[in-house]
């Protein structure tokens, strides 16, 4: 089996393997992302639409939690797929046992920190009298739950680096399910409201974790805990650490923007404007993560390509990821622009919340349909190892161009200023990656036409 796998990489049709490898990631993402939207519907049905503001405003706090916990989950999976490729199956049981005893460790720091200074923090992230009380209520116990998220999501990436990435699909479905069952449970049933959310969150991740160290138990695994894994080796936490650098900054750069947005629609339309860019952000980042998915399944199929100078196979395999990215983020765009009201009614029955995220959610997804393309290039790039290229272009569309744009608009329009510096951004982001994209195509064909010829 491994060894006929890389063979079909070259072989197979692009649309087939794409289908193959791409299905499964989907799945997962959109998993992910629905378990972050259960909350947010739940609460605005049940409680109510400053509560929605009040969970809005946690976001980046829940942002730099997810920063920490990539910082060794990353680097550390990444690690132990090296290792196994190697089959140094030791050092791989080592980065097991780092894994648990690192997230612990950094999950714990992490709680008591935020939870010593949790005011201060929320007001600097957008908060005010009338929604400090609900993102408190709610952050207290996600973040002493937050030892149990950090061990549950190392472990989780752990699980798909050790070749089990089912096993780890089936325990974010787990908490998903979970999630969706208990939330309406606790908040209408028990009427703990806003902290019945976050009780939901943690209970299900609590239940996947141990079905998670149930299947790191069994000795039959190639990677399972025992003695002698978890004592800290200063080489690998380094190298994990080194190596989950890269998305921690990603995750700290989004934390950072999330603050700037909070603040801009709070000091131009209060609370509420909080609330409806939560309900937006939620919608919009569905079909992202469905992207996110479809770029998973490319990475692999266009990296083995590439490196086999099959740019026949490259290219073909990037036509098709744009297509079906387009696809994606234009029905995400028509529903945006087509149904916003009916999609705002799913998370809150308040008139005035839903005027504001009817409003917002049309001005963002303005240049929706762009953003699939821009998404595919820049993992393209990282796919065939133009690293440099591929952070450059993570960095323009969330970063770079968003950053200037949230700082002067919303001086001259207001809070629709902090509405468009979303679509302003993706659409400048979308022409410097199609001169990218356009420019390295014109390498390929040359160096295809070169390799011709020499035949």
């Amino acid at each position: 089996m491994t060894q006929g796998l890389p063979l079909t990489l070259g072989t197979e049709p692009v649309g087939k393997l794409l289908r193959q490898y791409a299905i499964p990631a989907i799945i997962a993402m959109t998993a992910s992302s629905l378990y972050n939207m259960v909350d947010r519907i739940f609460i605005g049905q049940g409680v109510s639409a400053l509560a929605i503001s009040g969970l809005a405003v946690t976001f980046p706090l829940m942002n730099l939690a997810a920063a920490f916990g990539s910082l060794v989950g990353v680097g550390a999976s990444t690690l132990i797929s090296v290792k196994l490729g190697q089959r140094d199956y030791k050092t791989a049981q080592q980065i097991l046992g780092n894994v648990l005893v690192l997230n612990t460790i950094i999950g714990v720091v992490f709680m008591l920190f935020a939870l010593l200074f949790l005011d201060p923090i929320l007001l600097f992230f957008g908060a005010s009298e009338q929604t400090i009380g609900y993102a408190r209520d709610y952050m207290i116990i996600i973040l002493l739950g937050n030892p149990i998220t950090h061990i549950y999501l190392g472990l989780n990436s752990v699980l798909r680096s050790a070749g089990h990435p089912q096993k780890a699909m089936y325990a974010t479905i787990m908490t998903v399910v979970l999630n969706s069952i208990l939330d309406p449970l606790f908040i209408f049933g028990f009427k703990w409201g806003i902290q019945g959310a976050a009780i939901a969150t943690i209970l299900s991740q609590l239940v996947a974790l141990l079905w998670q160290f149930k299947l790191f138990s069994n000795k039959d695994e190639l990677l399972h805990f025992h003695q002698g894994i978890f004592h800290l080796r200063r080489r690998i936490v380094f190298d994990s650490l080194a190596i989950g650098m890269a998305p921690f900054m990603m995750n700290l750069a989004a934390c950072f923007i999330v603050i700037l947005i909070n603040n801009g629609l709070k000091s131009h339309g209060g609370d509420l404007a909080i609330g409806a860019y939560g309900i937006v952000n939620s919608v919009a980042f569905l079909f992202v993560m469905i992207v996110m998915g479809l770029n998973q399944g490319m990475q692999p199929i266009a990296g083995y390509n590439y490196g086999a100078l099959q740019m026949n196979r490259v290219i073909g395999v990037l036509r098709k990821t744009i297509f079906y990215a387009t696809l994606i983020t234009t029905a995400g765009f028509l529903a945006g622009e087509l149904m916003p009201r009916l999609i705002v009614r799913i998370f809150t029955p308040d008139e005035a919340l839903t005027d504001l995220a009817v409003y917002g959610m049309r001005i963002t997804v303005m240049f929706f349909p762009l953003v699939g393309f821009q998404m595919v290039v820049s993992n393209f790039f990282q796919s065939i190892g133009m690293a440099k290229k591929a952070i450059f272009l993570s960095l323009t569309r969330q970063v770079i161009f968003l950053i200037p744009f949230l700082l002067i608009l919303p001086h001259f329009w207001g809070i629709t200023g902090v509405w468009a510096s979303l679509p302003a951004a993706d659409f400048v982001a979308f022409v410097v990656a199609a001169i990218m994209l356009v420019s390295q195509i014109r390498k390929f064909k040359a160096q295809y036409a070169l390799l011709t010829a020499e035949k």
